[in-house]
């Protein structure tokens, strides 16, 4: 007769299932909360709406409008939901009890790219429809489409970066204010608002922007829309994504 060992042999997940199951834990906290909704979903859809129905009036080109709402998709996930939803799991602990456990640091900042990536794909494609119901018109051309795909790639971990490093030095308080702060900034300064709309002395300073960088490659890549030449924000965007990453790893702090 066998005999049955019953002795304990506790053990973690494997890392891709402990990443996988944080990843959708955080995305469904992401989209349940009601602040998170407004500025992933709602101002955008109602930009969008407005543009299409009030464009002509205002000025305002519905096409380029349609292709920034990708880009205001990813600023307003990446950066500004990203940094508020840090900065107060960090004041309550939360950031240094899950580091503890063994889904570890890695895991834990594996598991928040992943929620924030899941967040975006699903903005994207619901932006991308209504827009295309609304009557957008896509022009899509090889180098300025594939620039923007390149620039999406790597504006995500450059917001990321940079929303990290505001939530690892600053009180939850203070990166709330500065958060929505930026959010209104980064939407005047190229997300939304093209660089061409403003004086000529402005445009090198917001061509050196990573929101207008983002803004300009979408606009450019989606609907064709002329601006600042891809090249020059593809170069933007890495160098704010690589001084990011180096500013959140040095200054980010696990607990408050």
């Amino acid at each position: 007769m066998t005999a049955l060992d019953f002795s304990p042999a506790p053990s973690a997940a494997p890392l891709r299932k402990r990443v996988w199951r944080q990843a959708r834990t955080e995305a469904m906290l992401l989209i349940r909360n009601g602040e998170q909704l407004l500025l992933a979903l709602a101002i955008p859809m109602g930009i969008l709406v407005g543009a299409r129905f009030l464009g002509e009036r205002m000025g305002v080109d519905f096409h380029a409008m349609g292709a920034s709402m990708v880009a205001l998709a990813i600023w307003s996930s990446a950066f500004t939901s990203l940094a508020i939803a840090t900065g107060f799991e960090r004041r309550y602990g939360v950031l240094e009890r899950l580091a503890a456990t063994p889904l570890t640091r890695t895991g834990l900042v594996l598991g928040k790219a992943g929620a924030t990536s899941m967040v975006l794909t699903g903005q994207v494609i619901i932006l991308l429809a209504l827009a295309s119901a609304l009557g957008m018109r896509w022009t899509l051309s090889p180098i300025p489409t594939l620039a923007c795909v390149l620039g999406i790639v790597m504006a995500v971990p450059c917001f990321a970066s940079w929303a990290m490093a505001l939530a690892g030095v600053a009180r939850a308080e203070v990166t709330l204010a500065v958060a929505n702060l930026l959010h209104l900034v980064g939407m005047v300064a190229g997300v939304v608002v093209p660089v061409a709309v403003f004086p000529v002395w402005a445009h090198p300073v917001l061509t050196a922007l990573p929101t207008a960088a983002l803004g300009e490659l979408t606009r450019g890549g989606l609907a064709g829309f002329p601006g600042v030449a891809p090249w020059i924000s593809l170069l933007v965007l890495a160098a704010w994504m690589s001084v990011g990453v180096l500013v959140a790893r040095k200054v980010f702090r696990w607990m408050s």
